[in-house]
This record gives structure tokens, C-alpha cells and sequence, in this order.
């Protein structure tokens, strides 16, 4: 496992990255793990939320990486990159992909949520906190969602123990740190692009105000997404994904 602090493990927590606050404003500097069996007030991507429940995992890592907000920014594709290597473990022989921006997909069902956020920065150095949930056992009922959330349970019929699960994941995210930090964002892009789901291929990216489609060409070296489109090329850096034929 990492070196550094923990797992500090709750039962129960409003969640692991609100941990991972109180924990920076007291001092801690990190690396330094907190986990949790269940979450009551778990957060996704831009605010949505985040069920956790007992039989899943929600973990959180605080880590100082070098850098500024913008280099913080490149770890959410380190952090879908260790989940997706997680999974390749804990579900072996499934298809497992990543989507823009830090999606992994189980078998293009949502088995995971993936939260930075950056807790304390000064001038050469980020205090980043990467949360992290897992749907080992259960996933919350959501038919209608275009990618359904589902479990590791529910696609291999084994529900991970939890603790195996959580050592499975610390390793996996110390080894993609390390390579992000030994080889920079340029290998860890490369990676993530041979995972990707669809590069190559047609999508559609909805912004606030508008909503466009093209060919997802690749990532940029900001880790942007690349849209090919009828009057040339557009940078993407934040958006929602989807497929022909998703709703």
C-alpha cells in the first residue's frame, strides 16, 4: 500500500472528502487515507449525489502533488485509471472503459464515482484530495439513466470484500501516482486513451448553453477533449459525453 497515513476506516461518515477537509484544516499535509463502509452525504461531479452503502466502498486519498489547479486537474485521469485497474481485479474478464472526463464504465453501467478536489495550494504545491466510491455489492435504482448504475456483484454474481477491495484500490492509485509523477501526464494520457470507449467515433458533448457533435479525436496534452467537428477542431475542458442513441 501507499506510504503515508491510514486507511482510517469509518463505519459510517458524511463522507470520506469532507473527512479529508477537517483533517487538512487541522494540519494534516499527507499522504493519508480514509475510507468509509457507508456515506450519508456522498458527492459526485459537479455536486450531484453520491449513494454509499453498506457492502460499497468510498474512500478518499490526500495527497500534496506538485503543481498549480490545473495540474490537480490532469489526476482525475490518474485516479479513473487506477479505478479501471481496480476493477480488472475485482471483476476479471469484464469490459471495463473510460469515458470523458473520469467516468469508468463496468460493462457501460456506472459502478464508480471518482471526486477531486483541491483542499489547501501554494505556489509549487496542490494538497489534493481523491475521492473515490465503489459499487462492490449494490447500486442505487436508477432505470431511466442513460448509463445505469450497476455493481460488481451485480455483473459477476461475487460481491469484493471490502477491505481486499480497498487494498486492491490503494495499490492501484499508489502505482498510477507514481507513474504519473515519475513520467509525467504524457504517459498517463496514453494509457487513458487506450481505454477510452468510442475514441475515434461519433459523440455529442452538451455544455451549458450548447450543446455540440463531432468526432472524438483525443485528449490534449491538458487533458481536454479533442472535438472534430464540421468547422474544424474544439477543445473541450468540461462537458457531458454522450453517444448516438443515448437519450
Amino acid at each position: 500500500m501507499t506510504p503515508g497515513q491510514g486507511p482510517f476506516v469509518h463505519d459510517e461518515i458524511d463522507s470520506t472528502n469532507l473527512e479529508a477537509r477537517r483533517q487538512v484544516d487541522a494540519g494534516v499535509k499527507g499522504p493519508l487515507w480514509i475510507a468509509a463502509r457507508r456515506q450519508t452525504l456522498g458527492r459526485g461531479r459537479r455536486g450531484r449525489a453520491w449513494s454509499s452503502e453498506p457492502g460499497n466502498l468510498a474512500a478518499t486519498l490526500v495527497t500534496p502533488i506538485p503543481g498549480g489547479p490545473a495540474e490537480a486537474g490532469l489526476y482525475s485521469f490518474t485516479a479513473a485509471l487506477a479505478v479501471s485497474d481496480t476493477l480488472q481485479v475485482l471483476a476479471p474478464g469484464q469490459d471495463i472503459a473510460l469515458k470523458w472526463p473520469n467516468d469508468v464504465l463496468l460493462n457501460r453501467g456506472k459502478a464508480c464515482g471518482i471526486l477531486l478536489e483541491s483542499l489547501a495550494s501554494g505556489v509549487s504545491e496542490t494538497t489534493l484530495a481523491i475521492g473515490i466510491g465503489l459499487n462492490l455489492s449494490h447500486s442505487p435504482d436508477a432505470p431511466d439513466a442513460i448509463w445505469p448504475p450497476t455493481s460488481v456483484f451485480a455483473e459477476t454474481g461475487q460481491a469484493p470484500e471490502f477491505g481486499h477491495s480497498l487494498n486492491i484500490l490503494i495499490d492501484a492509485v499508489s502505482a498510477r501516482l507514481q507513474q504519473h509523477r515519475s513520467d509525467g501526464f504524457g504517459r498517463i494520457r496514453k494509457d487513458w486513451l487506450e481505454r477510452a470507449i468510442n475514441l475515434g467515433g461519433d459523440i455529442e458533448v452538451r455544455l451549458p448553453k450548447e450543446t455540440l457533435h463531432g468526432r472524438f479525436a483525443g485528449l490534449d496534452t491538458t487533458g481536454a477533449l479533442m472535438l472534430e467537428g464540421p468547422t474544424g477542431q474544439r477543445l473541450i475542458a468540461a462537458g457531458d459525453v454522450f453517444f448516438p442513441g443515448d437519450g
